[in-house]
């Protein structure tokens, strides 16, 4: 796998930081051989271990990286794709110095006389009056760039780009220069481990559908009355922003699991709380647009029948309520449960990049009486994330304490 020949690579970041705080959170590799010819590619997630930053910017979610490596993880099989090559990447600085902090972190010795070369500086010999940017450069070479902010895409753009430098420079001197001193650099030996690297998913919404499965079939049942109320409480937490994130999905079916909750009792509480749900909308006797979107949505993510969302939008009363068994089935009349509301004083913690600056949001909280806080206590009422599945710090602590975590929209909602 160690050259000769040229490892492109791109990163994906938290920020623009690579000594502080901010983290490779997706890592993109291409092989070309001294003639430019592609050799491989190679791309993975990386959990940083905190919170992903400007999503807008590279739409990576937090539940695309819950179960991603880290980099220390991935750090032998990277140096082996990087060892004995030209390292090559557009705006190299930045990516270099991002490679440089995450190994820094992985091992104690670590050298950075690598070789390394930029399509972005050596653009201005070979694309003079190109714009720098990467789009601007692939643009000038007709070059297609999709998904651009992806790590593959962004990669293997910049591996077509330095194939047509080398393809339009007559002497291979100064190629062949930079690739024998690439065999002389020295890299780390680091313990390569069993990790497999793990690429960006295509977008998924997590429906029950996709958690159920994973809750055992328990025959006899042993759950009651008692066991399914807090059942269908957390579902209603859970539902607050309508969206289901990774770790609440997770957590519905470890509590399904320990309260001794099937599968089949857990779809028949599905239905129940979306037949609450249908019945609150249509207690003034009128279903508004607003309200038809949310059962829709709702029942969506819950995986109830078309047939059963058809039914709730044309009349609460045509809409079947599946009777649980009876050693199983919630308090005659109950609700899903006291419904979460947020009280005058309530403290609220904020965390992420959020739409609008948080300083904002934390006015209109204020304006309605409620108490923006820092540091997440046990004492705070609600945690509000950019990203539901949020790794931050504060998310992780809310989790711990049982705080519900909602993104801007399920703020909106509670506001409402």
């Amino acid at each position: 796998m160690a050259g000769p020949g040229f490892a492109v690579i791109d990163f994906e970041t938290t920020g623009l930081f690579a000594g502080g705080h901010d983290r490779v959170i997706e890592i993109a590799v291409v092989h070309l051989d001294a003639s430019g010819e592609v050799e491989g590619r190679w791309e993975t997630l990386v959990n940083p271990g905190r919170d992903l930053g400007p999503q807008r910017i590279h739409q990576i979610r937090a539940s695309d990286v819950v179960d991603a490596p880290s980099f220390s993880q991935i750090a032998a099989q990277l140096v082996e794709l990087l060892m004995g090559r030209v390292i090559v990447a557009h705006n190299a600085s930045f990516d270099l110095k991002f490679l440089v902090a995450e190994l820094e972190r992985t091992t104690s010795w670590f050298s950075t006389d690598f070789v390394s070369l930029c399509t972005m500086q050596l653009a201005r010999d070979y694309l003079p009056g190109a714009g720098r940017a990467l789009a601007d450069c692939c643009a000038a070479l007709d070059i297609q760039l999709d998904d651009a902010h992806r790590a593959s895409a962004d990669a293997f753009a910049t591996a077509q780009l330095l194939a047509a430098y080398l393809q339009a420079e007559d002497q291979h001197e100064p190629w062949q220069t930079h690739l024998d001193s690439a065999r002389d650099h020295s890299w780390p030996v680091l313990d390569r481990g069993v990790h497999e690297w793990m690429p960006r998913p295509p977008y998924t919404e997590v429906t029950a559908a996709s958690f159920l499965q994973r809750i055992t079939q328990k025959m006899p049942e042993y759950a009651g009355p008692a066991e399914c109320l807090d059942y269908l409480a957390l579902l209603d937490l859970c539902l607050l922003d309508r969206h289901f994130s990774i770790h609440e999905s997770r957590e519905l079916v470890a509590l399904a699991e320990g309260l001794g909750i099937s599968r089949t009792t857990c779809e028949l509480l599905h239905l129940e709380y979306f037949n609450q749900l249908t019945r609150t909308a249509w207690d003034d006797g009128i279903l508004t647009d607003e309200e038809t979107a949310d059962l829709v949505h709702v029942g969506d993510l819950l995986d109830i029948s078309t047939a059963t969302i058809t039914a709730a939008l044309e009349s609460a009363a045509s809409v079947a309520v599946t009777a649980l068994p009876e050693a199983n089935s919630p308090a005659s009349g109950s609700e899903s449960s006291d419904g979460f509301t947020l009280k005058p004083g309530d403290l609220i913690v904020l965390t992420g990049e959020m739409s609008r600056p948080r300083s904002e949001i934390a006015a209109v909280l204020v304006g309605r009486g409620f108490t923006p806080r820092d540091a997440v206590t046990k004492k705070v009422r609600l945690l509000v994330a950019a990203d539901p599945d949020s790794l931050s710090g504060k998310a992780r602590k809310a989790r711990d304490y049982g705080i519900p975590v909602v993104d801007e929209i399920g703020l909106e909602r509670l506001l409402r």
